[in-house]
């Protein structure tokens, strides 16, 4: 080997993922490396065909290490290598696919509004560890995606969006020839993961196609993936796709992270997302679990003698007080201000005359129910005498009080208090769908509902409703019209979650004066869990006004954040961890 030759050598060593060989010579029958592990950062891939002692393919399965989630893959006697760990190890209830590539076909146009690469910087990766994060996916570290960029083995790959570069989804792709020498020359898809409020369709198909064709080029023959055998939608992608069922099993450990795969059903199914968040950390910990009423979202948890009532975040920690100084809107106002926090003009509708003064003083204004929650009766930007004495028929069929506020010009910030502590920040953002040059506004709806609906578990949609369509009227476009590509077009004015709005993270960058205006309105209101509802031209200026307070606010809209975690801890002290009570 020349001095080039090792030079190349140590480079490509340098960036090679971890693949662990516990003998480093070929198995003599199949010439391929013996007892494979691939670390992909959120785990190992065990290659079970790799193993020519089973009992060590379990033993080697048993040395997960903490907080990872390891796969063995490829098991061809599932029943024996149980027999050696049946306490440790279970078989996963995942069915895997196959693509032949010599018969796959390229998609006949290419994605509208984002556009598939490989990862290739810093930004890319961090992005990536937030959807894993968010979607309750164990994340491979930053570091190690931006090592593994220029790997053989392992290969990421990223959806950008060509407006603005955000990064919507990503998938990891493993070469089987490069990882242990394949004689059937395989690779696997894993970890496809796509951003539930992302505004376009088509991102996961882009994905896994761009990680066929990767492949295809290689002179691969075929991509396999692992899929949940109840993942209906996307296995229903997948056989579009292509792809055949293949008898192939896994073996994982039973762990935290997969105990809903080997526990069968658990206390619980049927609630909410909202609900479901809470109960799922309560069982977690240990604590009793009640379901009093799925459908309504109510629960009961009891640990130690300790039994609280809950309705997903509203538990009886809050008293009938701050719950009524909450759903009255005016109520909450009034005390606001009197505490020194910025608030709105506001008054109470009366009569028509005294509204149109209203609206002629300000120009634009909201229209709301005093009392109402999920956005439903209220009406933004209203300009005009009678879109005025719309929007109050409207309001009135949710509460027969009718609010008129000034509309306050910037971006809609949800904050979430627990315990009288800043948990989790957002920006809320409207509606909104992107044209394709052939579908009507209308059709852009639907489409767009149904994937909010898929992204949040059916509490997210568009209403195709008279304040739709009043929206739309106020941009100049008919529910029929047609935009051009990539238009994009706000079709309502709430940003609320229930009526198609989409929720981003800014906990991060929320500014002091902002929190500190967020812990004042919960101890004014004296509620132990609160969602504030602030208008603020920048999350990192201090300028704000609040419009709202909510009792129940949704902790699932507010992942990667610890929601979930900081209300079990308010409700049960003694079962937080050291970090949460520091």
């Amino acid at each position: 080997m020349t001095i080039k030759d090792r030079a190349h050598h140590r480079l490509e060593r340098k960036h090679a993922p971890s693949v662990n060989s516990l003998e480093r010579h070929p198995r003599p029958d199949t010439g391929i490396k013996s007892n494979t592990a691939v670390d992909c950062g959120w785990g190992r891939l065990l290659f079970a065909q790799t193993f020519e002692d089973l009992e060590q393919l379990a033993r080697c399965l048993q040395r997960e290490r903490p907080g990872k989630r390891d796969i063995a893959i490829y098991v061809r006697d599932p029943h024996v290598i149980l027999s050696f760990a049946p306490q440790d190890l279970f078989l996963d209830p995942s069915h895997t696919f196959r693509l032949w590539l010599e018969r796959y076909q390229s998609a006949p146009s290419r994605p509208k509004g984002f556009h598939i690469r490989m990862l290739n910087r810093r930004a890319d990766a961090d992005a990536m560890y937030r959807l894993y994060a968010a979607r309750k996916m164990i994340p491979p570290s930053p570091e190690f995606v931006v090592e593994m960029r220029a790997s053989k083995v392992l290969q990421h790959w990223v959806a950008e969006d060509a407006q603005d570069g955000t990064i919507l989804g990503a998938v990891t792709g493993v070469d089987h020839v490069e990882t242990f020498d394949d004689s059937e020359c395989g690779a696997s898809l894993w970890a496809v993961v796509v951003d539930g409020q992302a505004p376009y369709p088509g991102i996961g198909e882009a994905l896994v196609r761009r990680v066929a064709e990767f492949y295809q080029a290689r002179g691969r023959s075929f991509l396999d993936l692992s899929v949940m055998h109840d993942n209906t939608k996307a296995i229903r992608l997948y056989r579009k796709l292509g792809f055949e069922r293949v008898p192939v099993f896994a073996l994982k450990n039973k762990n935290a992270y997969n105990e809903p795969l080997f526990t069968g059903r658990q206390p619980g199914e049927g609630l909410n997302p909202y609900a479901t968040i809470i109960v799922n950390e309560a069982r977690r910990r240990g604590i009793g679990i009640e379901i009093i009423d799925a459908e309504g979202g109510y629960f009961a948890l009891h640990f130690g003698g300790r039994r609280i009532v809950c309705r997903e975040s509203l538990s009886e920690l809050t008293t009938a007080v701050a719950m009524s100084r909450c759903d009255d809107k005016v109520v909450t106002r009034r005390l606001l201000r009197r505490a020194g926090l910025q608030v709105p003009d506001q008054c109470l509708f009366e009569a028509l005359d005294q509204a149109e003064a209203f609206l002629s003083k300000h120009g634009r204004i909201v229209v709301k129910p005093a009392r109402g929650e999920q956005g439903a009766g209220i009406s933004v930007d209203v300009r005009t005498p009678e879109e005025l004495a719309r929007a109050v028929d409207r309001a009135r069929r949710i509460c027969d009080k009718v609010i008129l506020e000034e509309l306050c010009e910037g971006e809609d910030l949800r904050v979430v208090v627990i315990d009288f502590e800043v948990v989790a920040a957002a920006i809320r953002r409207p509606a909104q769908v992107v044209g394709t040059g052939h579908d009507s506004i209308a059709e852009l709806v639907q489409a767009q509902s149904r994937r909010r609906r898929a992204a949040t578990g059916g509490e997210s949609s568009i209403p195709m409703d008279s304040e739709t369509e009043r929206c739309v009227r106020s941009s100049g476009y008919g529910m029929d019209d047609v935009l051009s590509e990539d238009e994009v077009l706000i079709v309502r004015k709430t940003a609320n979650l229930h009526t198609g709005g989409t929720i981003h993270d800014v906990t991060s960058d929320l500014n002091p004066t902002l929190a500190g205006a967020a812990r004042t309105a919960a101890r004014t209101l004296n509620i132990p869990v609160t969602g504030l509802d602030f208008l603020v031209p920048d999350i990192k200026g201090r300028d704000y006004v609040i419009i709202e307070a909510n009792e129940r606010p949704g902790l699932a809209n507010h992942e990667p954040q610890p929601t979930a975690e900081r209300f079990v801890d308010l409700l049960f002290p003694r079962t937080a961890s050291r970090e949460s009570r520091a």
